[in-house]
C-alpha cells in the first residue's frame, strides 16, 4: 500500500480516538460512565423503551453528554449535559454512530458520515443521515447545542444522534432561546453553573421526512440546579412558527411527555427550591420572550415587505398591456389609497400586536402575582393548620402525662404513709407505756434522789470527820508511844549506872 493512500485512513483512525459515542449495554446501569450528566446520577424515568438506545457521548477519551436514542423515530429522545464554559459556535462535519446500524461494526467510535457509507452495513437503516435532510424544508438542529462549549469540545454535539428536523426560522430561534436562557436565566441563578444539570428533548409527530425521520411536534429543556437553595424549571417550544417558547413548571413538563415520567430524581429537591431565585429566572425569562418576540415582529414585517414586493412584480406584466393614459390614471387615483390602507393595515397589525403583547404581559405578570399570593396563603395556611393540629393532637398526650404524674405522686404519698403507719405497728407497747409514765416515775424519784443525795452528802462529812479525827488520835498515839519509848529507855539506862 502506498503511504499516499494511508494519509486517510490514519486522519480517521486519529479523529475517531478523538470522539467517541460508546453504545451502552443493556446490562450496565443507567448511562454507564455518563451517569455524571444526570441529577444523583440517576436518569429519567418512564422515558426508556425497547426501541431505544442509550449513547455515552465521549471527546478526546473525556464524556461529555449522554443521549437516549430512537431507532424507530430516528431522532434523539433525550440529551442529557451539564453546563460548560460556552464558546463561539463553529460548523463542523456530521458524524454517525455506525453500532446502531451495524451491531458487529468493528468501529466502536463515532464516525464521519462520508466515510461510513463503504464501512458500514445497513447505513440509514436505524438512524437519520444528511442525504434524509436533502429536499426538503428541514435542517438538521441540535438538542446540545455546540456553542454552550467551548471551542475544542464542539465536534462531539456534531452527530446525527444529536440532531432533530427543524426549520431554519425554528432552528435559529431555538438556538437563540438556548443560549439566552443559559446566559441570562440559568447559569447565573446556579453558583458557578458547575451543579446545573440539562436536559433537552424532542417528542416526535405523525410527519416524517421521506417516510424515515420523524419531525418533533415539540422540543423542550428542563434544568436543575443542585446547588444550596436550587431551584428547578422547564421550557417548551412547540414548531409552529408563532409560538414562543413557553416556561412551565417540571412536574407540567412530566405530563406532556409518557405517563410515568420523572425527569429528576426526587423532582430535583423540590421542597427545598428557593422561590427568590425563581422569582428572578421568571423576570430573566420573560426578557428572553420579549427578545424572542421582537424578533418575530421583524421578522413578520420583513415578510409583509417581501410579498408586497412579490406582488407588485408580479402585475407588472398585466399592467403592461394597458394603455399608458389608463395606466397613469390609474396609478395616480389608486396610490394614495393603497400607500392610505397599507399604511392603515401596518398600524393596526402593529398596535394590535402590541396591544395583545402588552395585555399578554400583564396577564402573565397579574397570574404570576396570583399564583404566588395564593401559593403562599396556601403555605401559610397549611404551615398553620399543621402548628394547631401538632398542638391540638399533643394535648391529650400531655393530659395523660400530668394525670400520670398526679397518681405517680399520690402513691407516693400513700406508700410513705403507710411505711409510717407500719413502723409505728412495729413499736412493742411496752415502750408507748414506759414513755407515758416516765414523767410519773420521774416526778417520784425526785424526793428519794434528794435523800440519797442528803444521805451521801451526810456520809461523806461524817466520813471527813471520822478521817480527821482518826488522823489525829493516831498522831497522838504515835507521839504517845515514842516518848512512852524515850521515857523507858532513859530509865533503863539510868538503871545500868546504878
Amino acid at each position: 500500500m502506498r503511504p499516499a493512500s494511508l494519509l486517510p485512513l490514519g486522519s480517521l483512525f486519529v479523529f475517531s480516538w478523538l470522539v467517541e459515542g460508546r453504545i451502552v449495554g443493556e446490562d450496565e446501569v443507567g448511562f454507564a460512565e455518563c451517569n455524571k450528566f444526570f441529577y444523583e446520577e440517576t436518569p429519567p424515568e418512564g422515558l426508556a423503551e425497547p426501541f431505544h438506545v442509550k449513547i455515552c457521548q465521549k471527546y478526546n477519551g473525556e464524556e461529555r453528554f449522554a443521549t437516549l436514542y430512537s431507532i424507530r423515530e430516528k431522532i434523539p429522545v433525550y440529551s442529557a449535559f451539564r453546563f460548560a464554559v460556552s464558546g463561539e459556535s463553529r460548523e463542523q462535519g456530521w458524524m454517525i454512530e455506525p453500532q446502531i446500524d451495524d451491531p458487529k461494526s468493528n468501529f466502536g467510535e463515532m464516525m464521519i458520515e462520508e466515510d461510513a457509507v463503504s464501512s458500514v452495513n445497513n447505513l440509514g437503516s436505524k438512524q437519520a443521515l444528511s442525504s434524509d435532510y436533502l429536499d426538503s424544508e428541514y435542517q438538521k438542529g441540535q438538542l446540545y447545542l455546540s456553542s454552550l462549549n467551548s471551542d475544542d469540545f464542539q465536534v462531539a454535539t456534531y452527530t446525527l444522534t444529536n440532531a432533530a428536523p427543524m426549520t431554519q426560522s425554528f432552528r435559529e430561534r431555538w438556538y437563540m432561546n438556548v443560549n439566552s436562557l443559559m446566559d441570562l436565566a440559568l447559569a447565573p441563578y446556579c453558583g458557578n453553573g458547575d451543579d446545573l444539570y440539562v436536559i433537552t428533548g424532542a417528542v416526535p409527530s405523525d410527519h416524517r421526512l421521506k417516510d424515515k425521520v420523524s419531525v418533533p411536534d415539540f422540543v423542550w429543556l428542563a434544568a436543575c440546579c443542585a446547588a444550596p437553595g436550587g431551584w428547578a424549571i422547564g421550557f417548551i417550544k412547540r414548531v409552529r412558527d408563532g409560538d414562543i417558547i413557553e416556561d412551565v413548571m417540571v412536574k407540567d413538563l412530566e405530563k406532556l411527555l409518557p405517563s410515568g415520567t420523572q425527569l429528576f430524581q426526587n423532582n430535583c429537591r423540590e421542597a427545598d427550591q428557593d422561590t427568590e431565585k425563581m422569582k428572578k429566572i421568571f423576570e430573566k425569562v420573560n426578557h428572553v420572550q420579549d427578545e424572542e418576540r421582537m424578533v418575530q415582529a421583524k421578522s413578520s414585517s420583513s415578510q409583509l415587505s417581501s410579498t408586497r414586493n412579490k406582488r407588485s412584480v408580479a402585475s407588472l406584466p398585466e399592467e403592461a398591456n394597458e394603455s399608458s393614459l389608463l395606466r397613469t390614471i390609474g396609478s395616480i387615483v389608486a396610490t394614495p389609497f393603497v400607500k392610505l390602507f397599507q399604511l392603515i393595515y401596518y398600524l393596526v397589525v402593529e398596535i394590535l400586536k402590541n396591544v395583545f403583547y402588552c395585555l399578554w404581559y400583564i396577564t402573565k405578570q397579574v397570574i404570576g402575582i396570583l399564583e404566588n399570593g395564593i401559593h403562599r396563603m396556601c403555605s401559610a395556611t397549611v404551615s398553620y393548620i399543621m402548628t394547631i393540629g401538632e398542638e391540638l393532637v399533643s394535648i391529650p398526650w400531655k393530659v395523660v402525662k400530668v394525670i400520670v404524674k398526679i397518681i405517680r405522686a399520690f402513691l407516693r404519698i400513700l406508700c410513705c404513709l403507710l411505711k409510717t403507719i407500719c413502723r409505728i405497728l412495729s413499736i412493742p407497747f411496752r415502750i408507748f407505756v414506759d414513755i407515758v409514765s416516765f414523767p410519773m416515775y420521774t416526778a417520784c424519784a425526785i424526793p428519794t434522789v434528794l435523800k440519797d443525795i442528803a444521805v451521801g452528802l451526810g456520809g461523806t462529812f461524817y466520813l471527813l470527820l471520822n478521817t480527821i479525827f482518826g488522823t489525829i488520835g493516831s498522831v497522838f498515839h504515835v507521839f504517845f508511844s515514842v516518848f512512852k519509848w524515850i521515857g523507858f529507855k532513859v530509865s533503863y539506862d539510868n538503871s545500868g549506872e546504878l
